[in-house]
């Protein structure tokens, strides 16, 4: 079992994470859908869209949203949101998917990056590219690779509830790598997280290999301009010639 496949099917994943500023993802994606002028009724997938509060929110403006997630606990959590324009569904997003011609894709807060074989991540962007209608958009929100290695703090101590959770963090080659330890129920647990530092070369090769055009990239998620050097994501936005 790969390292994601575990530790985003456990409770502690969702809650190290439950700070997450969801107001600023819900303006992040309001910008975003306005930019790309999508109109309502237009068909959205949210790639590993974790517990669906941002495939909901899409929702909510008026798109038709599939939820795709390989977590299995996150989608029958996600199931109680359906109705006849949200549905949610277990996915590898390695994988085809088996879904009408949609109108854009998004990948949202870094949920790339977590294969090893260079052969995988092209398969993402494949299946992607094969789930679009032409002219369709792919948002790849990734982190930005330089300021990561310029901004990493190499410990930290988070406290969420009664659980404190010890992090570790360093870069290994072309991972960052997070280590977690914590205990809970009276019991240890360690985990971790490996993300591949994919340059901004390296996205653009996959995407051009399976017939993508790079329109934009945004540095941040209030969809400022990229700047290499300090920017804190890389939020690629290619198009389906």
């Amino acid at each position: 079992m790969e390292w994601f496949e575990s530790w985003f099917d456990t409770p502690y994943y969702h809650l190290l994470y439950s700070n997450r500023d969801y107001t600023e993802a819900e303006n992040f994606i309001t910008k975003l859908t306005a930019d790309l002028q999508l109109p309502p009724q237009s068909k959205i997938i949210d790639l590993a869209c974790g517990k669906g509060r941002h495939s909901v929110f899409l929702n909510k403006l008026g798109y038709d949203v599939l939820g795709l997630d390989l977590s299995r606990q996150s989608i029958e959590s996600d199931k109680q949101y359906e109705n006849q324009t949200l549905l949610f569904e277990v996915h590898d997003m390695r994988n085809p998917i088996d879904a009408d011609p949609m109108d854009a894709v998004f990948n949202l807060f870094t949920s790339f990056g977590y294969f090893d074989n260079e052969s995988d991540d092209k398969k993402v962007f494949q299946s992607v590219y094969n789930a679009l209608k032409p002219g369709g958009y792919f948002v790849l929100d990734y982190l930005n690779e330089e300021f990561v290695r310029n901004t990493l703090v190499p410990e930290t101590t988070i406290t969420r509830g009664n659980i404190e959770f010890r992090i570790l963090k360093k870069i290994e080659g072309r991972h960052v790598i997070k280590d977690i330890r914590f205990e809970a129920d009276g019991k240890p647990f360690h985990f971790f997280e490996k993300v591949k530092l994919h340059t901004l070369e390296a996205i653009h090769a996959y995407a051009s290999e399976c017939g993508f055009e790079r329109i934009k990239i945004w540095g941040d998620y209030q969809l400022n301009e990229f700047k290499k050097e300090n920017s804190p994501r890389c939020i690629n936005l290619f198009k389906k010639k």
